[in-house]
C-alpha cells in the first residue's frame, strides 16, 4: 500500500488554511495538517477557526472543493502559563471539519503536572472523537521516546499516542532498532523531514545550542536524504501510518515559493522511499 502524506502547516508557514488545502491537493498530498491553535509567535498569522465563522466556512468549503481531508490540528501544548481549556473550541471545529487528530507537546519538567494536564487534554479530545499525539523534542519537557512512552502509559487514555518527528528523534538518539522494539500501538502518524546531526551542524547563532536547534527546527530542515537522519530505518521500523511532512526551510521557500517547496518536499520523500525500498 502506498504511503499517505499530509502537508503540515510549518512546511509553508503563514499560508492560510484555504491556500494550504489548495497547495496540498495540487501537489498530490492525501491530507492537510492545520495550525488552528495559535502559538502567538512574532509575525505569525493566527487562523482561529473557532472565533472566525467566515474563515471556518471558507476552510470547510476548500476541503470539499479540493476533496482534501484534514488529518490533525496543532498545537495543544502543556505549559504552566497556558490554559488548556482554551483548546476545546478548536477541537470542536476540527471535528466538524472531519479531523481525526491533535498534535501537542510538553514544555515543563514537572512530571506530575504535565501527566495530569495531558490526561485532561486527551479526555477533552475524546469528546470530539479526536486522538491526542504528544511529540517529544530534545529541548522540551518530554525529551525522548522513552519519556513519551512513559507518559502515555501513565495517563492510560486509549486516544493518547506518541508522535515521532524524524528530526527530533534522530537528535534525541532514537534508532530504528529502538523503534522496532516498541509496540506499534503507541504510534498514529509521523513527522517527516531531515536535518544535520545536531547543533554543531547548525548555523552559528550566538553559540547557544538550544537556539541552534530551534533555528533548524523552525527554519532550516532538509529534504529526506539531504541530512544525516536515519529516516529509512525509522520508517521501516514503524507501522504503516501517515507521514506528515513538516519541513520548514525559509531559503527553499524563497527560492521555490510555498507551492514549489511543498511539491519538492513530497517528490523528494517519494524518491527517497523508492531508493530505500520503502513501499
Amino acid at each position: 500500500m502506498a504511503k499517505k502524506f499530509s502537508l503540515a502547516y510549518l512546511t509553508i508557514p503563514g499560508v492560510n488554511p484555504m491556500e494550504q488545502i489548495r497547495i496540498a491537493k495540487e501537489c498530490g498530498y492525501d491530507y492537510v495538517s492545520l495550525r488552528t491553535i495559535p502559538m502567538h509567535l512574532p509575525g505569525e498569522p493566527e487562523f482561529l477557526l473557532d472565533k472566525d465563522p467566515e474563515l471556518f466556512e471558507a476552510t470547510k468549503k476548500a476541503l470539499k472543493e479540493y476533496d482534501m481531508k484534514l488529518m490533525d490540528i496543532e498545537l495543544a501544548r502543556v505549559r504552566p502559563d497556558l490554559n488548556i481549556d482554551e483548546y476545546e473550541p478548536a477541537f470542536e471545529k476540527a471535528a466538524e471539519l472531519g479531523g481525526t487528530d491533535v498534535l501537542g507537546s510538553v514544555w515543563t519538567r514537572d512530571k506530575a503536572y504535565y501527566t495530569e494536564q495531558v490526561g485532561r487534554i486527551a479526555e477533552m479530545a475524546k469528546k470530539y472523537g479526536l486522538c491526542y499525539n504528544v511529540e517529544f523534542l530534545p529541548w522540551a519537557g518530554v525529551r525522548n521516546l522513552q519519556a513519551d512512552i512513559t507518559l502515555v502509559d501513565d495517563v492510560g487514555a486509549d486516544n493518547l499516542f506518541v508522535m515521532v518527528d524524524t528530526l527530533h528523534a534522530g537528535r534525541a538518539g532514537v534508532t530504528g532498532p529502538e523503534l522496532a522494539r516498541t509496540d506499534p500501538k503507541y504510534f498514529r502518524f509521523i513527522h517527516l523531514c531531515d536535518g544535520p546531526a545536531g547543533p554543531d551542524g547548525d548555523p552559528v547563532l550566538d553559540n547557544i545550542k538550544d537556539d541552534l536547534m530551534l533555528y533548524t527546527a523552525r527554519e532550516g530542515r532538509l529534504y529526506p536524504g539531504e541530512g544525516v537522519m536515519d529516516i529509512a530505518g525509522m520508517v521501516k521500523a514503524m507501522p504503516d501510518i501517515p507521514l506528515s511532512i513538516e519541513l520548514p526551510n525559509l531559503k527553499r521557500i524563497q527560492e521555490l515559493g510555498p507551492q514549489g517547496h511543498a511539491q519538492r518536499c513530497l517528490d523528494t520523500a517519494k524518491a527517497y522511499f523508492k531508493a530505500n525500498g520503502i513501499q
